[in-house]
């Protein structure tokens, strides 16, 4: 070992390298594991190769042992098979593409489902081929806006992904379960504590979805659990029933509130409290009284630019991750000044469910957090500046175009599964 360790190809570093966030990332690079060879893009040095063969061997021996068989396809792949799917747009600026010589369009592969799907397809011609599972660790790519974290975010990564074929919807139930009790041992194999968590299906959709997520203080995601049963889910795949139907019969008519001064929805709390003509029985109004109207736009694949409106409850925030998962392949845009210049019927600071909505004078689709039941009643803008509403009721005042389940999720939520 002495011998090895005098002919190690390693250069150890006293300090931080700048462009490192995260402590892995400094970590791997001060010990002489990795070096970067452009943003986004990393060296293997001889001690971290060697981590990574063993990790990918573990990975190997799991999926073997159930039956799976590796293949190894190419890195840069032909256009054609992501255009059926609509992947070649549908993955945006997220996708690298290239073309040849002679002009003929490629892409590095960010994910293989079509290749897979049609090398099955050339090979295989009768059901009595099937079940076949199949994997690869390859290479993937993707154009990260701005790479970062190292190995966790680049826009050259490695990834072990598998694919099964069956003949029905039990055999589909076999391989994933099998696939799932792999990963389980896995992680347990690596010493890496991990959860397992409910997921959105992504691009390529699917009945169901999980991940298995490594917590940590710098993870990009967030996952919650139910403290009364098993249910455990990553917040983007949440999703919070529609609220029963409220009987509005004995609300009083919507009335216009004159509100100057209120820049905020607890400035505008306030007001209400501190007016003896809109006080309330037994109780103060709180920011959950308040409809708050959020307008973002949406960057289409095709680049056609939309402008969508979120009605929330006012002690709730639109949570941007959790909407990019439900509008996705678009990307999530600001809606600026020069937006609202351009639509004369949005009064900002004052948006109310009036001029909301593809029929009405915004034209602009809007949808309602399920929690907004029917027959409930709001505090909202009247589209005027320097003027609220009260007494809007869902249902009687206003409609939406649907809902949308975007809001914040916080502790102490009802548990979608178990109610409590």
């Amino acid at each position: 070992m002495v011998q090895r360790l005098s002919t190690l190809f390693v250069r150890t570093l006293r300090d931080n390298p700048a462009d490192a966030e995260v402590p892995s990332h400094r970590l791997l690079v001060r010990a002489g594991y990795i070096r970067r060879a452009a943003p986004g893009g990393y060296t293997w040095l001889p001690l971290g190769y060697r981590v990574f063969q063993n990790v990918a061997r573990v990975i190997r021996e799991e999926m073997d042992a159930i039956g799976a068989q590796e293949v190894n396809f190419p890195a840069m792949l032909p256009k054609e098979p992501y255009e059926v799917t609509g992947r070649w747009t549908d993955y945006g600026d997220n996708l690298f593409r290239l073309q040849d010589r002679r002009k003929v369009d490629f892409l590095l592969g960010p994910t293989h489902e079509e290749m897979f799907t049609l090398l099955v397809k050339d090979l295989y011609s009768s059901y009595k081929d099937l079940p076949v599972w199949l994997y690869q660790i390859q290479n993937k790519f993707r154009d990260e806006a701005r790479p970062r974290g190292g190995l966790l975010r680049g826009r050259e990564f490695s990834m072990k992904d598998s694919y099964s074929f069956d003949l029905d919807q039990v055999g589909l139930q076999r391989s994933y379960d099998a696939h799932r009790e792999a990963y389980v041992r896995i992680f347990e194999r690596l010493g890496l504590p991990f959860a397992i968590v409910s997921a959105m299906s992504g691009a390529m959709g699917g009945s169901a979805s999980e991940e298995f997520l490594f917590p940590c203080d710098i993870g990009e995601d967030t996952f919650v659990q139910c403290t009364a049963c098993n249910y455990s889910a990553n917040t983007e795949a949440v999703r919070v029933g529609i609220a029963d139907a409220i009987d509005a019969s004995s609300v009083a008519v919507a009335k216009v509130v004159d509100t100057p001064d209120t820049p905020t929805i607890q400035t505008l709390v306030d007001l209400f409290n501190a007016r003896e003509d809109l006080q309330l029985r037994g109780r103060q109004w709180t920011a959950a009284d308040t409809l708050k109207n959020v307008v973002v736009n949406l960057r289409h694949p095709d680049g056609r630019l939309e402008a969508l409106a979120i009605g929330v409850p006012g002690d709730r925030e639109v949570d941007l991750k959790r909407l990019e998962a439900q509008v996705s392949p678009a990307e999530v845009e600001a809606f600026d000044e020069t937006h609202f210049a351009a639509n004369t019927a949005l009064v900002k600071g004052y948006i109310g469910p009036g001029v909301l909505g593809t029929n009405n004078a915004s034209g602009i689709r809007y949808m309602l957090d399920p929690r907004v039941a029917l027959g409930s009643a709001w505090i909202t803008g009247a589209d005027s500046r320097g003027k609220h509403v009260m007494n809007l009721v869902s249902g009687r005042d206003f409609t939406a175009d649907g809902t949308l389940d975007v809001a914040e999720i916080r502790d102490d939520d009802t548990c979608p599964s178990c109610r409590s």
